[in-house]
């Protein structure tokens, strides 16, 4: 808003550059590019961490069979069918133990951890042939007592090493396989490990069970619809899943979690959580307190200086420009052109603008919609009108001032409003 809202002496008029100071888009850019940078940047990593969530978890369940993702497992599933094995997608555990009664090969695949231990135990049991991808420790320990995992394999490995067919046909399995460690209980017990790293453990494992036979893979890999291509992975998994005409994939979900032997939150919380949760609400209430301190009760004072009028109403009209309020600015001069006119014109204290307006009007001879228009009704669209309307308020108070007082010292009239700066 030009400073034509705050007027100024005449002295002060045309002593001032002419220079606008209402905000611009490009202005206001500017001050807040510090911000827009931080926006920008925040909103650049959100994308690149979608990004790579999507391209770790292909947007599906791991090992899922309806999964097409690089983790899925659509891949080694759909071959089967196309071989002619009846494949089955569960998702519960009575499913799956049904299926098993019924004689299918069982394929667990519970990559979250979803599955307790004694019901894996208790499906082994009731399945002639089980296969199960990546257990953990607590599963593995559940299903075969002396076979355990024993970290990562060196590289690719080149043999078999044992007598299970579907491993003599794969030959060798790719890189990023993990390793079991059978112990002398566990062999002589009927289990055999395939794929060994030297002396350090075998990528995949196969004894008897209560119900029939158990095969443990420890790495995806085999599966894995990104690593199924490389090395003998897919004839590993073509030959351990299609041994029977019925298979049924089974990859546990949430309605598998026993909640009375779920983890707590403050059990699946780091130790370090609780000190730094702790730490920072000390924190907190201590700024609130160096802070808050300076605060008091709202007190009214006499201002100890005087504040001269001229600045007063030159800060307001700052204030008006930056807020870009030119019609609240505008009501301000009319509000004051309204008072004075009505004690020139010598109406009743009860009159209203449109009625001050036409007594202005008959004084001068103008048209009354015209002076109505001017005094109550348009609207400044911009800076220029705004600077306009003011000097035309002016005008018309001064002209109602010569006509009737013609005798009055015409120094004495309001102040006329200066240029904008």
């Amino acid at each position: 808003m030009p400073e034509a809202v705050a007027p100024a002496t005449p002295t002060d008029t045309g002593a001032r550059a002419a220079t606008s100071l209402t905000p611009t888009l490009r202005g206001g850019l500017h001050r807040a590019r510090t911000w827009i940078a931080i926006a920008a940047v925040a909103v650049l990593g959100a994308v690149v961490l979608l990004v790579l969530q999507g391209r770790v978890s292909g947007g599906g369940t791991p090992l899922g069979a309806d999964n097409p993702g690089p983790a899925g497992a659509k891949a080694v599933v759909e071959v089967l069918r196309a071989q002619g094995v009846e494949v089955g997608e569960v998702s519960t555990f009575d499913a799956a133990r049904s299926a098993a009664r019924d004689g299918a090969t069982v394929v667990v695949a519970d990559v979250a951890g979803f599955l307790e231990p004694e019901r894996l135990a208790e499906l082994a049991g009731s399945a002639d042939r089980l296969v199960v991808i990546a257990p953990d420790f607590a599963s593995l320990d559940a299903l075969a007592d002396g076979v355990r995992l024993a970290g990562s394999a060196s590289g690719p490995l080149e043999r078999a090493g044992c007598a299970l067919p579907a491993a003599e046909r794969a030959g060798t399995l790719s890189d990023g396989q993990r390793l079991l460690r059978i112990d002398d209980e566990a062999r002589a017990a009927g289990w055999q490990g395939c794929f060994p790293d030297g002396e350090f453990g075998v990528a995949l494992a196969e004894g008897p069970s209560d119900g029939g036979r158990i095969t443990v893979v420890a790495a995806p890999t085999a599966f894995a619809n990104d690593t199924i291509d490389e090395a003998g992975n897919a004839a590993l998994a073509l030959g351990l899943l299609g041994e029977t005409a019925e298979l049924t994939w089974y990859v546990p979900g949430l309605e598998d979690v026993d909640a009375a032997s779920a983890p707590t939150l403050g059990e699946l919380t780091p130790g370090w959580v609780t000190p730094v949760i702790l730490l920072t609400i000390a924190l907190v209430v201590a700024a609130a307190v160096w802070r808050g301190r300076r605060f008091g009760p709202l007190v009214a004072e006499d201002l100890l200086v005087d504040v001269p009028v001229a600045e007063t109403r030159e800060g307001r009209a700052r204030l008006y420009e930056r807020s870009s309020v030119r019609t609240h600015a505008l009501d301000q001069l009319r509000i004051g052109a309204l008072g004075r006119l009505l004690g020139l014109l010598k109406l009743p204290r009860s009159a209203d603008a449109r009625e001050i307006a036409v007594s202005a009007a008959l004084a001068t001879g103008r048209a009354p919609h015209a002076t109505e228009r001017l005094l109550v009704d348009e609207e400044p669209a911009d800076d220029r009108r705004l600077v306009e309307l003011a000097a035309a308020i002016h005008e018309l108070e001064a002209e109602v001032r010569r006509t009737l007082r013609p005798d009055a010292d015409p120094t004495q009239t309001t102040e006329r409003p200066g240029r904008p700066s």
